[in-house]
């Protein structure tokens, strides 16, 4: 099993910048990757960004040149520093860890609004 708890949503101007933080307990020798995905109203869960244990980072091209998972993240740790953001960024973001088994665990979900 593994734990995740996601911290750091709230509300922000555009143009604004936020910064999601999120810790994972539990069996996390069994996670192979962590990220971030999003949710809006009346849409399905969207890939945000995502880090390899490798440490290679994969973006969607929404977030690409304004969100970074720093490098320097803890193996356990995944934070998604969100820069110049736009009012369709507002979305529940989820943070996920994949096993090398390829089963996801979710965290709760943290509410992220751009709104001026």
């Amino acid at each position: 099993q593994v734990q995740l708890v996601e911290s750091g949503g709230g509300l922000v101007q555009p143009g604004g910048s936020l910064r999601l933080s999120c810790a994972a307990s539990g069996s996390i020798f069994s996670i192979n990757a962590m990220g971030w995905y999003r949710q809006a109203p009346g849409k399905e869960r969207e890939l945000v960004a995502v880090i390899a244990r490798s440490g290679r980072a994969t973006y969607a091209d929404s977030a690409k040149g304004r969100f970074t998972i720093p490098n320097d993240n803890a193996k356990n740790t995944v934070d998604l520093q969100m820069n110049s953001l736009k009012p369709e960024d507002t979305a529940v973001y989820y943070c996920d860890a994949k096993t090398r088994s390829n089963y996801d665990y979710w965290g709760q979900g943290t509410q992220v609004t751009v709104s001026s």
